[in-house]
């Protein structure tokens, strides 16, 4: 009888995190480190100093060609004809009946050249989607997935920029390289590396794209320079967890391709006057005209002692007005906090409501339509 086997791929930073002591998991066929001393840990230095991620599988996608900007700006909903080269573009890209087939973030390099980082599980969806656009409507655009020829780590904290900059020989500052913009130097010795005003975690942070031969040399530069500053290696427990704090939504739990973004609090990204339209437009103009019927909220509890999971029923009084699609501890808070979508009444800031698990258990929560830390987005822009 044939064995069936399971493979599964290393990131380059694999032994590095081993000898940390990383406990490894399967992300999308990867070991990943999903801790390495606690997730509390490594949360808590991502607040307070910095965390260092390694996010490999995180990949690159490039447009390229003459007609780059018509196709992006017709498949994202956000407006790609209004970027600079050296900006970023947070938006999503929507089927026909305005479902979410991801959200993303859009690089401009230069006018017939973009750069696109889906998330990691829906890669081969967005480069089919595009290629399949490109194809149909007759556009000189080539859409390329990178894969593993870039490697990618970030560098996530209040400590960020003093860790990164004298590795660095461009300028990092908040004035040279404000939020959501990015860059390209020398990095840990390592020529060409893109260097952008990003991240998961609501901190100060960079992301680091380079030429995936120097991984290993890359990591252990940036973690020696870290050290004195109190970083912490960081694992995707803590990315999971610092998210939920700033009610970041993760594609394939808080969205997917039933959710729109404007009933995930992402309207903001929705440009519907924009030039040539987008996938999707006239079901969301339909959605935005009737109102959405249900909306994407967080719920703080009161502390730590009770995480709900996904499912979980949201109710006010007797009524059920949702589930759970997602839920972490808020370290740095000291409370838990559960994602999901909730009847449009029911979405009110400050509004009490009670998880139900399926074990019949019940606790109490509050609604917050913003982020539970920094609503304001302080700690992000310095």
């Amino acid at each position: 009888m044939t064995q069936v086997f399971s493979p599964r791929r290393h990131t380059p930073y694999y032994h590095q995190q081993i000898s940390l002591g990383a406990e490894m998991a399967d992300r999308i066929g990867y070991d990943a480190a999903v801790k390495f001393t606690s997730t509390a840990n490594e949360h808590l230095a991502t607040r307070k100093t910095a965390g260092q991620y390694d996010v490999y599988h995180q990949v690159i996608v490039e447009v390229k060609g003459h007609d780059a900007e018509k196709l992006l700006n017709h498949a994202l909903v956000n407006d790609v004809s209004k970027m600079k080269p050296g900006r970023a573009l947070y938006s999503s890209v929507c089927n026909a009946q305005g479902g979410m087939v991801d959200d993303l973030i859009c690089y401009k390099v230069a006018d017939d050249f973009y750069r696109l980082c889906p998330t990691p599980s829906r890669v081969d969806i967005i480069v089919a989607y595009l290629s399949e656009k490109a194809r149909t409507d007759g556009l000189n655009a080539y859409v390329t997935n990178l894969g593993i020829g870039r490697a990618f780590i970030s560098v996530q904290g209040p400590k960020a920029r003093e860790i990164l900059q004298p590795l660095c020989d461009v300028d990092i500052s908040n004035s040279a390289l404000p939020y959501y913009g990015f860059t390209h130097g020398r990095v840990a010795g390592v020529a060409d590396a893109m260097i952008s005003r990003t991240g998961y975690s609501g901190e100060l942070g960079f992301e680091v794209f380079y030429a995936g031969e120097y991984a290993h040399s890359v990591f252990a530069i940036v973690a020696n320079a870290g050290r004195p500053f109190g970083m912490e290696p960081a694992g995707l427990g803590a990315l999971r967890s610092v998210r939920i704090e700033k009610k970041y939504p993760l594609y394939g739990l808080d969205l997917n391709e039933t959710t729109s973004p404007l009933e995930a609090g992402l309207g903001w990204t929705v440009r519907f006057d924009k030039t040539g339209g987008f996938v999707g437009r006239e079901a969301l103009i339909k959605q935005r005209d009737q109102g959405v019927t249900r909306q994407l909220v967080a719920m703080v509890l009161p502390d730590l002692s009770h995480l709900p999971t996904i499912g979980d029923g949201i109710e006010v009084g007797n009524r059920s007005v949702g589930s759970v699609t997602s839920s972490d501890y808020g370290h740095y808070l000291g409370k838990s906090i559960a994602m999901g979508y909730v009847a449009t009444d029911a979405a009110v800031d400050g509004a009490a409501v009670t998880l139900k698990g399926k074990d019949g258990k019940q606790v109490a929560a509050v609604v917050t339509l913003k982020a539970p830390l920094d609503p304001d987005m302080t700690r992000i822009k310095v």
